[in-house]
C-alpha cells in the first residue's frame, strides 16, 4: 500500500487551492479525482451541448427524498471540479454575513471567525484567479488592504447605457469581480460562452489552469485522475483515518497518508464520511453531533429575463454588473433580501432546453431582445434540509427552502427596476432542488463538538487527522457567490498545516 504524507481528494476550488498551497511544503501529496480532464473541443461552446444533451454532467442521478423523484445534479467530475463550468464571479463575503444575522425567515448564525480572519487571505485569492474588479461602488462592500488585481470588466455599450437607467432610479450597480483573463496577452476574447460553459481557450480563471496545474509541476505532487474515493478507513480506536479505497480502472486500491483532506463538495463530502461507517462509528466518521449532512443549503435563485420588444441588445458579454442595494433590506422591508448579478448573455438554445414547447422563434427574438439576471437570496440552514445514503447507496437529498418571502422581495424590486428601466416584460423563473452549485454546510465548522462537526480550520472533531475544505463548512450561506470564500479558508488552512501563524487584515475591522 503506497503511502503518502497528505491525500486531498477532490481536485475543485478547495482540493485545487490547497495542492498548489501546499506545492513547496515538502510533502508528498496525492491529489485524487473522481473524473479526468475536461476536454478542449468545439462542444465546449455548442449550446445545445451543454443545456441539451448535458454533455458535462455525469450520468448519475439524485433523489429528492421528499417525493422519491429522481434529479441530475449540477455538478461535474473533471480536475477543477464544478469551477470549470462556473459563471467566475468571485465577490467577497460581507463583514456582517460572518455575524449572526436576523432575517425574516430565521436567524443565520455567526462563524467561528470573522471577515478579518479571511481579509488578508481573500487577498491572495484574488491574485491567483486574476480577479478584475473596482472596488467602491457596492454599497456595503468589505474593507479591503489591497485593490484588485486587475481592473474591472469594461462594460458593452448597452449595458454601460443600462447602468446609467439603474443609476438614474437611484440604484448603485457595480462591476462584478471576475475571473477572466483580461490582462495583457491574457486569453480571454470577451466571447458568449462563458457563464455554464467549459471555456475552450483556458482563459477563464478556474481551479485546474489557476491551481491544480501549477501545483503539478513541483516534484511530489501526484494526480490520480479517474479515481473515485469509496470509503475511509480508521484505526482500532476510531481516531485516525488510515487509509482511503479508491475505485480506478475497475479496482478498488488502498492508499495511506498521514492526514486526509476531503474536498468533494457539499453533498458528496458528506456522502463520502456517512459511506465510511463502521462498527465503531454507525453513523459515520466526524459524526458524533449528528450533524454530518445536514443543515444543506443551495440558495434561493431565481432566474430574472427582461425584454424591451423594440430594443435589439448585441451585448456578447453580459456578466459585468450587479446590485447589491438590497442586500441588508430597505425602507421598506427591514430584513436582508439579496444580490442581484448579471448572467452571461441568454442565447436561444438554452431557453428552448428549458422551455422545449414554446415555437424556437419566439425564443430566438426574445433572446436577442433580453437583459438577463440571476436573483439570489440566502438559505438559512435546517437540520432538517439534509444529505444522506439511501439503503441502496443512492445519494438522497431533502431541501424544503425557507426564507421565501425575502426572496420574493427581492425579485418585486428586481422586476421593478428592470420595468423602470424601460423593459415592459419581465419573465422569471424559481428554481429548485436541482439547482445546487452553490451547494454548502453539510459539515458546518465550530468551535463545539456538540453542534458542529469540524473545528475553526476544518479539522473534524472526532478524528484527529481528516479534513473537510470545501463549501461544507459554511455554517451560513449569505447570498452571494461561495468561490472565493472556500478559496481563501482553504489558503489560512495550508498555513495551518505547514505550523504558519495565520494571516491577519492590516485593517481595523
Amino acid at each position: 500500500m503506497k503511502h503518502y504524507d497528505i491525500i486531498i481528494i477532490g481536485s475543485g476550488m478547495g482540493g485545487g487551492t490547497l495542492a498548489y498551497a501546499l506545492r513547496n511544503s515538502g510533502a508528498r501529496i496525492l491529489l485524487l479525482e473522481r473524473g479526468d480532464f475536461l476536454p478542449q473541443e468545439a462542444q465546449n461552446w455548442q449550446v445545445d451541448a451543454i443545456f441539451k444533451e448535458n454533455r458535462y454532467k455525469p450520468a448519475e442521478n439524485w433523489i429528492d427524498a421528499a417525493d422519491g423523484s429522481e434529479f441530475k445534479p449540477g455538478v461535474h467530475y473533471f480536475v477543477g471540479g464544478n469551477t470549470k463550468v462556473y459563471g467566475a464571479a468571485l465577490p467577497r463575503f460581507r463583514v456582517q454575513d460572518f455575524d449572526a444575522l436576523e432575517h425574516e425567515g430565521g436567524t443565520s448564525p455567526a462563524w467561528p471567525i470573522s471577515y478579518s480572519d479571511l481579509e488578508a487571505y481573500y487577498g491572495i485569492a484574488e491574485e491567483l484567479f486574476f480577479v478584475h474588479g473596482r472596488a467602491g461602488d457596492d454599497p456595503g462592500e468589505p474593507p479591503r488592504s489591497r485593490p484588485y488585481p486587475f481592473p474591472e470588466v469594461p462594460h458593452e455599450p448597452y449595458i454601460a447605457e443600462l447602468i446609467r437607467k439603474l443609476r438614474a432610479q437611484g440604484l448603485h450597480p457595480y462591476c462584478l469581480p471576475m475571473a477572466i483573463d483580461l490582462r495583457a496577452g491574457g486569453r480571454c476574447i470577451r466571447c458568449g460562452t462563458c457563464d455554464g460553459f467549459p471555456c475552450r481557450v483556458q482563459a477563464k480563471g478556474d481551479a485546474e489552469i489557476c491551481l491544480v496545474r501549477p501545483a503539478l509541476a513541483v516534484a511530489g505532487i501526484e494526480l490520480w485522475t479517474n479515481a473515485q474515493a469509496r470509503r475511509l478507513l480508521t484505526d482500532e480506536r476510531g481516531k485516525r483515518v488510515t487509509a482511503v479505497e479508491v475505485e480506478r480502472a475497475g479496482e478498488s486500491i488502498r492508499v495511506s497518508a498521514d492526514r486526509f483532506i476531503v474536498s468533494c463538495g457539499a453533498v458528496n463530502s458528506a456522502i463520502l464520511l456517512l459511506r465510511s461507517a463502521d462498527s465503531r462509528r454507525p453513523a459515520g466518521l466526524a459524526n458524533s453531533s449528528g450533524l454530518l449532512g445536514r443543515n444543506y443549503m443551495a440558495h434561493n435563485n431565481t432566474a430574472l429575463t427582461a425584454v424591451a420588444p423594440l430594443k435589439m441588445n448585441p451585448t456578447v458579454f453580459q456578466k459585468t454588473t450587479a446590485v447589491n442595494d438590497y442586500y441588508f433590506g430597505d425602507v421598506d422591508f427591514a430584513w436582508p433580501m439579496g444580490n442581484i448579478q448579471a448572467l452571461g448573455k441568454l442565447q436561444a438554445g438554452m431557453l428552448s432546453a428549458a422551455k422545449p414547447y414554446l415555437p424556437k422563434p419566439i425564443l430566438r427574438a426574445m433572446a436577442r431582445r433580453s437583459v438577463d439576471w440571476w436573483v439570489m437570496s440566502e438559505d438559512l440552514p435546517d437540520p432538517e434540509n439534509r444529505v444522506y445514503l439511501g439503503a441502496d447507496g443512492s445519494v438522497q437529498v431533502r431541501w424544503r427552502p425557507n426564507n421565501r418571502v425575502a426572496h420574493h422581495e427581492l425579485v418585486r424590486r428586481a422586476i421593478r427596476m428592470m420595468r423602470a428601466a424601460g423593459y415592459p416584460f419581465v419573465f422569471t423563473e424559481t428554481l429548485g432542488i436541482e439547482t445546487n452549485s452553490h451547494q454548502c454546510g453539510t459539515a458546518r465548522f465550530g468551535t463545539d463538538p456538540a453542534t458542529s462537526v469540524l473545528d475553526p480550520f476544518c479539522k473534524a472533531h472526532d478524528i484527529d487527522n481528516l479534513y473537510v475544505m470545501d463549501s461544507s463548512f459554511f455554517p451560513s450561506s449569505t447570498a452571494m457567490n461561495p468561490a472565493l470564500t472556500i478559496c481563501a479558508q482553504a489558503l489560512r488552512l495550508a498555513d495551518h498545516l505547514q505550523g504558519k501563524a495565520p494571516l491577519r487584515s492590516e485593517l481595523a475591522i
